[in-house]
């Protein structure tokens, strides 16, 4: 549902069916990725896990939190360089705004991932 709703806000936008996927993918199109909008309860692996491994990758990737969690469980991501947190349920417009802001952050420039060890 979100990628068609992000899709018709002009978004392209690909998907993945687990964290493990999610981490292959970044690291086979980091150069088509902007950002990442990531889920803190996922199976097999935290949020917090794949966003480690996500920047063992790249240390400036991009990414959104988005959790039914206390904003707490993002407290220590945000030190670390998290983009964006958004707290379920979340509006739409909430939703392309985070994912806007995390994309357009002139503070932040992207380098190319490194090699996995």
């Amino acid at each position: 549902m979100l990628k068609a709703a992000l899709e018709c806000y002009g978004f392209s936008v690909h998907t993945a069916s687990s964290p493990k996927e999610a981490i292959t993918l970044y690291r086979d199109y980091h150069r088509d990725i902007g950002m990442v909008l990531l889920d803190y309860l996922l199976p097999e692996m935290s949020g917090e896990l794949v966003f480690e491994n996500l920047q063992s990758l790249n240390p400036d990737v991009r990414v959104v939190l988005l959790t039914g969690c206390e904003e707490t469980v993002a407290d220590k991501m945000f030190k670390r360089g998290l983009r964006g947190y958004l707290q379920k349920p979340f509006s739409l417009p909430d939703l392309t705004q985070k994912v806007r802001d995390a994309i357009d952050d002139p503070g932040l420039a992207c380098s190319a991932p490194q090699s996995p060890a």
